[in-house]
């Protein structure tokens, strides 16, 4: 079956189906919509699809999370079927990605087949946003972001999902709001289960358009690795790790009212996003380049916050659990 979780997705979520219905009729698919109370006026267009359309489900999502809806699609149809597909509803997909993801399941027996993402932009900021987050000055040199020939992997961009073995760990964690994907991923590498990346096939992304929209993203997506590793106790790779020295060096910059050179961090962090979005610029002849560093350096900072509010949350949290116990 498809699932497509989605909250006020009305520009989108008409084409999309229609698009996913030739393919889902000739695979003998389901198209399950697990909507998180939209008030745009998708419920109307899914239902509207729906009556015409017996492969096309809406159910409601109360807890309005994609990882929520995921589970809630898979408890009440997955014992129909041997996988699912995950579709994003603000996506954008080739027209054989559901049969080539099989294709890729059947041929290499995975449990999970996982895509890369090719980011593009519209307007002005969307479009810098694009080139930050296509370069390694955004993903770090993210195999599911830049593109890898077919290999195993620890974790890509979900794209299909073995139901024996996505309820085997639990499904998602509904506790996770951002990073979802990767805490599933760990689950499954740790229980014996082998991730796919395929290069058979790959979905659009489009990036927030707004500096605020892609902070608070990218704020979330911190949050999310910080939980990953408190529960499971894993290790930041390095391409991870390095944001993490962005939220101190701003932080730091208040510190030059004592001595100049504590802005260096910081002017040096800018100076590198500044110079690498003009060199993107330069290089792909491209006039949104530096303003791709301005993109770069809210989703640096936002990811570093995002990171550290979360591991002072926990810090918090046991403190006041110790000194509970020492008061009783």
């Amino acid at each position: 079956m498809i699932v497509i979780p989605c909250l006020n997705e009305v520009n989108h979520i008409g084409d999309l189906i229609d698009q996913l219905l030739e393919p889902a009729e000739r695979l003998g698919m389901k198209i399950v919509v697990a909507d998180g109370g939209s008030t745009d006026g998708t419920r109307a267009t899914v239902r509207e699809i729906a009556s015409a359309q017996p492969r096309v489900v809406l159910l409601d999502n109360e807890r309005r999370l994609q990882s929520a809806a995921i589970n809630l699609a898979v408890a009440a149809f997955g014992h129909e079927v041997d996988y699912f597909i995950r579709i994003d509803a603000h996506g954008g997909y080739p027209d054989s990605y559901c049969e080539l993801l099989l294709e890729e399941a059947r041929e290499t027996a995975a449990d999970s087949v996982v895509v890369s993402m090719a980011t593009i932009g519209f307007g002005p900021f969307q479009k810098a946003t694009a080139m930050a987050q296509n370069s390694k000055l955004g993903n770090g040199g993210s195999p599911h972001r830049e593109g890898a020939p077919g290999h195993w992997t620890d974790h890509g961009h979900h794209a299909l999902m073995r139901v024996e073995a996505f309820r085997a760990v639990g499904g998602y964690d509904e506790s996770f709001s951002h990073n979802e994907d990767a805490e599933l991923d760990h689950r499954l590498a740790t229980a014996g289960y082998r991730i796919w990346m395929t290069d058979k096939t790959f979905m659009t992304y489009y990036p927030r358009a707004t500096p605020r929209a892609l902070f608070r993203q990218y704020l979330g997506y911190g949050r999310g690795r910080a939980k990953n590793i408190l529960k499971h106790g894993t290790q930041l790779k390095p391409r991870q790790a390095i944001p993490l020295l962005v939220l101190p060096a701003v932080a730091g910059m208040a510190l030059a009212v004592l001595s100049p050179t504590a802005l260096i961090p910081a002017l040096l962090w800018a100076a590198a996003c500044i110079g690498y979005g003009a060199w993107l610029a330069v290089s792909q002849r491209d006039r949104h380049g530096p303003l791709a560093g301005i993109s770069a350096m809210t989703m640096h900072l936002a990811w570093s916050t995002g990171f550290w509010l979360e591991y002072a949350k926990a810090w918090r949290q046991q403190h006041w659990k110790q000194r509970g116990v020492e008061a009783s």
